[in-house]
């Protein structure tokens, strides 16, 4: 036996921001189960010109950009003065970094855990995060100058958690782009399993400060035509950009034990690989895909079937859902007679694509289906199956419809997937142990949708 499997890492908080005011696991749960979309305008909030960008997309070789996404209702709002930020300084910083704090401080709570009392003490802040846009150009002579370069660099998104709550262990900000957030995961479960931390802060952040990824995709054809969002389905006709935050505390399962935390799961397995040369720089491949999926069941010592729920990337892309729908079912779905197999969805039919936080977001819904005995709906799955896939005879399904979620050998396994255009694929295993004394099920709580 390891010493990883004497002392597994686990997860014993959980902080999340996401689109419609989410701002509590709670409230993140209800969405999910009750199959609802958070999507809305793009925000008159931010200084945007939401008209003439619009407008500006009807032109030859863009797609024309539909005005909705996945946005944060409170990225604008912060409280510098709880954190003892001056005034001036909070405005020149990142809202990826005034978010991030929060949510930060959140999950420590939710844990149980005083943020003041980790102060000199070995927590390291691993967080995926990804330039977006925010703040003038520093090159020019301003009223914020000074503060604009420690207020944009990504580096200080980690830095910043570390510095305000006086962490001694490291503090890295990774940007894998769309996998960041279960890239920074996988580094900090390694850093807890060498000791480089005995606890440790991993998720990831994201807020557009500038509208600039809507031109980008729209340039590339790459957007959703109606807003909608909706991944492995045959009507799927691109992506719908959004924003979100997931943070989890992780630490040994003894120190847990003896503090006498809430165990959200254990990480069975995190692992990480790279596409190499594709047809493109921005076309994942197949085979890392699935070289990357064995490689983390292999090392969970898991079989396939074993996986209950798998929340993969589903961006709704025409290029990127087939790719990992073929590696999936690969991999995950087995020859079967009776149907049963992990059931695949995508929160991003929920709440957009989240970018460099949607691992994170991923992962807090699987975390939270385990806990609620249930697999929530994936959206728009009732268009169609994504078409030139070969499903028949295969044992893993897309979750349309709120289901229950049974427990083997005392437990719920789930798999979280993500890749991005860096090329790094990630792929993240976590076991929920089943209470003896279990809470509602969804499927009590709430009508299917």
């Amino acid at each position: 036996m390891t010493d990883r499997d004497a002392d597994p890492v686990v997860i014993t908080g959980v902080g999340v921001e996401a689109p419609g005011g989410i701002d509590t696991v709670e409230q993140y749960w209800s969405l999910l189960a009750e199959g609802r979309e958070a999507l809305g305008p793009l925000p008159d909030d931010r200084d945007w010109a939401v008209r003439e960008l619009i407008e500006g997309s009807h032109r030859d070789g863009f797609k024309p950009i539909y005005n909705v996404g996945g946005f944060l209702s409170g990225a604008t709002e912060f409280d510098p003065g709880f954190f003892g930020i001056a005034p001036r300084e909070a405005i020149a910083m990142d809202p990826q970094q005034r978010i991030a704090l929060r949510v930060a401080w959140r999950a420590l709570e939710d844990a149980g855990i005083n943020p003041d009392d980790l102060t000199g003490h070995d927590v390291g802040v691993y967080l995926g995060a990804s330039v977006t846009g925010y703040g003038p150009d520093m090159a020019q002579f301003g009223p914020h100058s000074g503060h604009l370069l420690p207020g944009t660099a990504l580096s200080v998104i980690s830095g910043r958690i570390a510095y305000t709550l006086g962490l001694a262990g490291p503090a890295l900000t990774v940007d894998t782009s769309c996998s960041s957030a279960l890239s920074a995961l996988h580094l900090a479960v390694q850093a807890i399993r060498t000791g480089d931390a005995d606890m440790a802060l991993a998720g990831g952040v994201c807020v557009m400060g500038a509208p600039g990824f809507f031109i980008e995709f729209s340039k590339q054809h790459a957007l959703s035509d109606d807003g909608h969002c909706r991944p492995y389905s045959a009507a799927a006709t691109g992506t719908v950009w959004a924003e979100g935050a997931g943070i989890f505390v992780l630490q040994r399962k003894s120190a847990a034990l003896r503090e006498r935390r809430h165990i959200y799961g254990e990480v069975l397995s995190s692992k990480l690989n790279q596409d190499g040369h594709t047809t493109g720089l921005l076309t994942p491949s197949e085979q890392a895909q699935q070289r990357l999926f064995r490689h983390a069941l292999s090392d969970a010592d898991l079989r396939p079937d074993q996986v209950g729920m798998i929340e993969g990337h589903g961006t709704g892309t025409r290029v990127g859902d087939p790719v990992e729908l073929r590696s999936l079912i690969d991999v995950y779905g087995a020859e079967t007679t009776d149907g049963a197999g992990p059931r695949l969805g995508s929160v991003k039919s929920n709440i957009g694509h989240a970018q460099a936080a949607a691992g994170a977001l991923g992962l807090t819904k699987v975390l939270l289906a385990a806990e609620h005995q249930s697999i929530p709906p994936t959206l728009h799955v009732r268009d169609g199956l994504h078409d030139g896939i070969d499903w028949d005879g295969r044992s893993i399904t897309l979750a349309e419809t709120i289901s229950p979620w049974p427990a083997q050998d005392g437990r719920r396994i789930g798999a979280v997937s993500a890749f991005g255009m860096s090329g790094t694929n990630a792929h993240v295993i976590v076991a929920v142990d089943a209470p003896e004394a279990a809470p509602q099920s969804a499927l009590e709580q709430v009508d299917a949708p």
